[in-house]
């Protein structure tokens, strides 16, 4: 095949597959599931309809190229001041949970499965940590309460870093048969200080940069550039490349707002909420098609082998997250009670959320499939097929079993109620903070006025100006759920923004204006219809 049929192919492929993710995404909406769980099972199914071109999955093009833009974009949502605020949680779950899950593992590999304890932290490392997107994704769509939200985010976003270090002493120890554990430690310490570091300095040189350029197009290149500049160095030199993103997208959360200008703000808002969606819908279809190319390699190991091997490695997995979650949570408060006073221990019932929320995703097969083939010594990597056929097995139990029963134990705890109460409470003090931010600034503008000694004419309009903006302060949600006037008005401003949006184009028809000038009207009749939008979004259902 030439280059340029190959070219052809490869593109019909990708239209094919943007098709399928833009149909399931659709079925996800109307069936009110998790999006996720729809691409995975979509996956499954069409990789086996007749004549389905075979799409495997590249690990070093999803280590490399696909898991940097998710973890900083990650990164960049999430507040360092929350994430700081329940480093304790975060901590517990992205460090002490993934080890003791992948020991845990290891010992069910080796006693139950009959793999040698080397291959056995491999598999475990391979699966103990939860993805990123697809928990995330699913508790938001459940409105639970936002510090559930916040640990679940800060552990997504940092136990990756763990779990790669992990797998890397694992692949080591079978290739070369040894393991000194307080050379292990000493490496993972030097690995974690410095892909910190790494990352607060490429998140420095990034904004520094963005600012320097002040334009939206190089600013948004610069800003996609950004996570592979800190995941390729530090994963070059032996790293994970994980947590130097993480840091980084941290870091640009904390100091960005001021350095990054507005117009790349709503533009970069756009394009990276885009990428990311088709990211991750790209990923989940493609894992779906691996089940094809899986079974294809599964001569030798009997199916009855397999089904056992992944309900073990499910079960241990599920059951590991439990035993760390609850008894952690409540003992290590016991052992030191001064952090209550600022760090109040969670509910119960919160406690049991986090410990069901362990979906594990991409990354796990990512890292199955980038095993070596041979070691060595020319040697099969022992295991390999078993271990990949696991990975997804535990992906497919985590994901679909948790992803559709994680609304039924939510319900059953109550915890929706907690989320809208307290959704409620951070709709009022949005309001509150809106208004003294209103107050505010209407003293500075006085005091410009008097001392600028502006015309008349320029007074009266931002004095007009604020007062329009006064006006528009939303109504405080209401506890009994009725609709406040804001919310009924928003429905109404969307249709006048459409009568609006038709007497333009009959004006652009007629000849009457360019354009030039019609994209400049749809532009203000976009960004307010954006901001009804938004407001109505983030409002408490």
């Amino acid at each position: 095949m030439t280059f340029e049929a190959a070219m052809v192919t490869s593109f019909l492929t990708f239209l094919l597959i943007l098709t399928v993710l833009a149909a399931s995404a659709t079925l996800a909406r109307k069936l009110t599931i998790a999006p996720a769980i729809v691409f995975l099972v979509v996956g499954i199914v069409i990789a086996f309809l007749p004549g389905f071109p075979r799409i495997e999955m590249k690990p070093e093009g999803v280590l490399l190229l696909v898991l940097p833009p998710l973890i900083y974009s990650a990164g960049v949502a999430m507040s360092w001041r929350e994430f700081k605020h329940n480093l304790r949680p975060i901590a517990l779950l992205a460090i002490g949970c993934v080890i003791f899950t992948t020991v845990l593992v290891a010992a069910a590999a080796h006693w139950l499965l009959g793999m040698p304890w080397s291959v056995g932290f491999v598999l475990g490392a391979i699966v103990s940590p939860p993805d990123v997107v697809a928990p995330l994704a699913i508790a938001r769509r459940l409105k639970l309460p936002h510090r559930i939200l916040v640990i679940l985010e800060g552990e997504g976003l940092a136990n990756d870093a763990t779990a790669l270090i992990l797998y890397r002493f694992a692949v080591l120890a079978v290739s070369t048969g040894s393991f000194s554990l307080p050379v292990a430690t000493e490496t993972f310490a030097a690995i974690l200080l410095g892909e910190v570091l790494f990352g607060v300095a490429v998140g420095w040189l990034s904004l520094r940069l963005r600012k320097w350029a002040h334009d939206p197009r190089i600013e948004i290149s610069l800003s996609l550039l950004t996570p592979y500049l800190a995941f390729w160095v530090p994963e070059h030199l032996g790293g994970s490349g994980v947590l130097a993103t993480v840091v980084t997208g941290l870091y640009v959360s904390w100091n960005g707002p001021l350095l990054i200008s507005s117009a790349t703000r709503l533009q970069g808002i756009f394009f990276w909420d885009f990428v990311i969606w088709l990211i991750e819908g790209v990923l989940f279809l493609t894992i779906g098609f691996q089940l094809r190319l899986l079974l294809e390699k599964a001569h030798a190991w009997p199916m009855d082998q397999i089904i056992i091997a992944i309900a073990i490695t499910s079960a241990i997995v599920i059951i590991a997250r439990f035993l760390w979650v609850i008894p952690g949570t409540y003992l290590q408060r016991l052992l030191n009670r001064r952090h209550l006073a600022h760090d109040p221990v969670l509910p119960w019932h919160a406690v049991v959320v986090i410990g069901f929320t362990g979906i594990r995703g991409v990354v796990s097969l990512a890292v199955a499939l980038a095993l070596p083939l041979t070691l060595p010594n020319g040697q099969e990597f022992p295991y390999r097929d078993l271990i990949l056929f696991v990975s997804f097995g535990v992906i497919f139990v985590t994901l679909v079993g948790i992803g559709l029963t994680l609304p039924l134990v939510v319900k059953g705890l109550g915890l929706s109620h907690h989320g809208q109460t307290e959704a409620i409470a951070e709709r009022e003090a949005e309001i509150a903070a809106r208004r003294e931010i209103l107050q505010s600034a209407r003293g500075s503008l006085n005091r410009i006025i008097a001392e600028r000694n502006l015309p008349e004419s320029l007074a009266r309009f931002l004095e007009a100006r604020h007062e329009t903006r006064m006006r528009a302060l939303p109504d405080p949600p209401t506890e009994d759920g009725q609709p406040t006037p804001a919310t009924r008005g928003a429905g109404l401003v969307r249709e006048i923004i459409t009568i609006e949006r038709t007497l333009l184009h009959k004006l652009l028809r007629d000849g009457k204006i360019t354009d030039e000038t019609r994209r400049r009207i749809e532009r203000d009749l976009d960004l307010e219809e954006a901001a009804v939008d938004n407001r109505e979004k983030n409002a408490p259902l």
